[in-house]
């Protein structure tokens, strides 16, 4: 498709300077910019260009004028069966099938690869998501950073990118969460062991805290009853992050999902790297100090307001461990790097990039670190709120989701969406064995595809030795060219959901050509009498069905053969 709209670009530069040429428009020393894209609806045609609307203001005419003189001068060329202009000066265009042709080969030849690019040629980046403290399981909320984490790091890859997937454990030790989970899990403990003590007052209060501290008392035993109070809470902050970290990747790989690398925030302060970092910034001049606290100027580099590194107790904010780490990013060698953060991190998405451009890591004109940031999610059952979890207390977990309606629903759903708007998820709905279901009507789709293909075999339909050099132009239904167009359109929607981290453009594709496909299905025969035309039918099935297969690969869900 990319090479059909540069060729589509190519032949309407000609027309319009071959029209100023003649004298059917004014002479411009140069176009501005302008599109060439599938139209929202099909009945529009295969392309159209909003060059007129562009033209209009520089050229002093109607849209519609300039739109007829580009018509009149379009060279001759193969590409093109039809062009005309639609209200207010668009100029659509009607194709001839050759490049869907071409699309349905490219499908079957390329097989896994079809959609990939090299764009990325193999530079260095890294995709860091979910990071959650360790003080519980993780939470509807995660689950949505791990699902678009985790397809965005697919998309890199399919264009070309080598990806490294980062968790940043959040688990520094003077930080008030932790030290409330540690206090938690060791009060817990006493308890169960018999001791009367006092639960404290800001603890974690879901029944998740006394499983933990049950595994603890069943591996140890009454061993740290006896520890001085210092030592026995440094032991619980140790075992709580232990115990909560080894969870969280357990509850991950089961949501598909596996790390290359673990980076704790405590590290950063036991190596010295914040430290280090807080003094890089004192001797670049851009630190003062007011109030006790020591400051960054961040507003020289874009931020609304400065911000505090050290606190007047002394203890650096999460702001500094962050420079830190994102330095230590910077180390590494990647060519850039993406972090997908909820919305409660919204406010410090400038303070970062104020950051990075004051140590030069970033520029001006481009942002080295790009940030995703999600909306909330919600969970209904039944046409009511689900708020609450007998697992995690006053959280739903992401055990819970996937208990309840399994990984690849779970996926697909958090994936429906784009991460800046919020998210309903029908549980009821997710559940469901029938074409309401939005993931089972996909999955539906691609066993239906292998579905067709069994039944050649079994009938060993003479068509199943023909389709990959079938005579395509025998596809003419109007059913059959819809299905070739959206099959044209994967590579680019791999691309675009790709470069703007955008996974939600791929599931709405998967939506769109299993629509085509189902009705594809309903509309025409595929193992028919006429062996030629079964042949072409078949290699339309085939590419959809490879088609199908990677988008949901690329979106961390299965792609059944049964169903």
């Amino acid at each position: 498709m990319r090479q059909v709209r540069e060729q589509l670009f190519a032949l309407v530069k000609q027309a319009v300077a071959d029209a100023m040429k003649s004298g059917d428009l004014p002479e411009l020393s140069e176009l501005p910019n302008f599109m060439v894209e599938p139209p929202p609806q099909e009945e529009f045609g295969d392309f159209a260009t909003n060059i007129a609307m562009v033209l209009a203001r520089p050229m002093k005419r109607s849209p519609m004028e300039i739109a007829n003189a580009i018509i009149r001068h379009l060279p001759p060329n193969d590409l093109v069966r039809k062009a005309e202009v639609a209200h207010p000066g668009f100029i659509n265009f009607l194709l001839t099938d050759d490049w869907l042709h071409e699309a349905v080969r490219e499908a079957i030849e390329k097989d896994e690869k079809f959609g990939h690019w090299d764009i990325g040629e193999g530079k260095k980046v890294q995709v860091e998501f979910v990071s959650a403290n360790p003080t519980g399981p993780l939470q509807i909320g995660n689950a949505r950073g791990g699902a678009l984490g985790d397809a965005i790091a697919n998309l890199l890859s399919a264009i070309g990118y080598k990806v490294e997937r980062e968790y940043y454990i959040n688990d520094v030790t003077m930080s008030t969460q932790v030290q409330n989970f540690g206090e938690s899990l060791e009060a817990r403990y006493l308890q169960l062991l018999g001791y009367d003590v006092p639960f404290p007052e800001e603890g974690y209060k879901g029944e998740y805290v006394i499983e933990l501290a049950r595994e603890i008392v069943n591996e140890y035993g009454d061993a740290f009853v006896n520890l001085p109070p210092e030592e026995r809470r440094r032991k619980f902050f140790d075992l709580a992050r232990e115990k909560i970290v080894a969870q969280h990747k357990s509850v991950l790989e089961r949501f598909g999902i596996v790390y290359d690398n673990w980076v704790s925030e405590q590290w950063l302060y036991d190596s010295g790297r914040v430290a280090q970092t807080i003094e890089l910034l004192k001797r670049k001049g851009l630190t003062y100090e007011e109030e006790g606290a020591l400051w960054m100027r961040t507003t020289d580099f874009g931020d609304q307001k400065d911000e505090v590194l050290v606190r007047r107790t002394g203890a650096p904010t999460y702001f500094a461990s962050d420079i830190a780490y994102h330095i230590y990013k910077h180390e590494r060698g990647y060519a850039f790097v993406v972090d997908v953060w909820g919305a409660d991190h919204y406010g410090h998405v400038p303070r970062m990039h104020a950051a990075l451009k004051a140590l030069g890591i970033e520029r001006e004109d481009e942002d080295w670190l790009k940030i995703v940031i999600y909306q909330l999610v919600r969970l209904v059952k039944g046409g009511e709120t689900v708020r609450l979890s007998k697992r995690a207390g006053e959280i739903v977990s992401l055990d819970d989701l996937l208990d309840w309606i399994g990984k690849d629903a779970a996926r697909f759903f958090l994936l429906m969406r784009s991460a800046d708007t919020h998210l309903d998820i029908d549980l009821d709905l997710a559940v469901k064995q029938s074409q309401e279901n939005p993931v089972f009507y996909v999955q539906y789709a691609h066993a239906r595809c292998c579905s067709i293909f069994r039944e050649a075999e079994k009938r060993n339909h003479p068509a199943l030795g023909e389709y990959r050099d079938a005579d395509l132009r025998l596809l003419s239904d109007e059913m059959e060219r819809r299905l070739m167009k959206a099959i044209a359109r994967f590579p680019e929607t791999v691309r675009e959901a790709a470069e703007k981290f955008s996974p939600h453009l791929l599931t709405q594709f998967t939506l769109q050509i299993a629509d085509k496909f189902h009705d594809f299905y309903e509309r025409c025969r595929v193992l028919g009498d006429d062996v030629k035309l079964s042949a072409a039918r078949l290699a339309l099935v085939k590419a959809t069905q490879v088609t199908i297969r990677n988008a949901l690969s690329l979106l961390g869900v299965s792609a059944p053969e049964a169903m």
